[in-house]
């Protein structure tokens, strides 16, 4: 089948899966559900490259098993936590409803279609990969595949050691700075970002991949600028001020880095 074919075809299908989905948050009154849809979406999206693409069976299965696991792994970390606190919303819904008072529902239901289309849109080094008839891997490949799990390896680390510090009652209400949080205020961020990275790297083997590039650069403005990093940090200096200004003031927003010592 066509590379350009499956995409059209896996962007109907995710579009109407998405409106599905927004009927169910609807129902929940919980508009935090559509981040669990997009995560396991990828999943959906890379099986069905893998069994519907062109390219090297291999490869296929190795591209659909690098995203399925980030997939499945995002999407449960997200599931826990949204179920956890249900029915209290994230806080970005919460000012979302806020911000597009009036016209909240419309906007909604086409926040939720956008969420599918970027699905499609960030799957093209999936894509490319799974359409590639080569019949080995490339270096490029192999690096792209390191680059995966260690980025998914320091996620991981990170959900786990943030979800440690939350569990202990003795620090209730304070600013997590352990572990890689003690270097970076959104580890997690930033490994996500590098998981994207590792799929662009894989993708930029096979012919057209290039335009994969589209993946790490949106994830990075979208944690740097949009939905990410902005968002959450205005939410954490609403609920722990002054102390979240002193944790900003000495750790790196994204990188990862040593301490400042000093600061104003």
């Amino acid at each position: 089948m066509s590379a350009w074919i499956l995409a059209l075809g896996a962007l109907v299908v995710l579009c109407a899966a998405f409106a599905v989905v927004y009927g169910i948050a609807r129902w929940l009154n919980n508009y935090g559900v559509v981040d669990i849809a997009w995560s396991y979406a990828f999943a959906a999206l890379a099986v069905g490259y893998a069994l519907l693409g062109s390219g090297w069976p291999e490869r296929r299965a190795l591209i659909a098993a690098m995203v399925t696991v980030w997939s499945l792994r995002l999407g449960t970390h997200l599931l826990v936590r949204v179920a956890s606190k249900h029915p209290t919303e994230d806080g970005r819904y919460r000012q979302l409803r806020a911000d597009w008072a009036g016209h909240f529902d419309l906007k909604m239901a086409g926040f939720f279609q956008l969420q599918a289309a970027s699905v499609v849109l960030l799957g093209l080094p999936v894509l490319a990969a799974a359409s590639n008839p080569a019949a080995a891997l490339a270096p490029l490949e192999w690096a792209g595949a390191a680059v995966w799990l260690l980025a998914i390896s320091g996620e991981a680390l990170a959900d786990a050691q943030l979800a440690a510090f939350r569990r202990d009652p003795a620090r209730a209400g304070q600013v997590c700075d352990a572990g890689l949080w003690r270097y970076s205020r959104h580890p997690n961020y930033f490994f996500e970002w590098l998981i994207w990275v590792g799929y662009f790297l894989f993708g930029c083997a096979s012919p057209w991949g290039w335009v994969g590039i589209v993946s790490p650069a949106s994830i990075l403005f979208l944690l740097l600028r949009v939905t990410g990093i902005p968002a959450t940090e205005e939410q954490s200096l609403r609920s722990k001020g002054e102390a979240y200004r002193s944790y900003q003031r000495r750790t790196s927003a994204f990188v990862p880095l040593p301490p400042r010592t000093h600061t104003r």
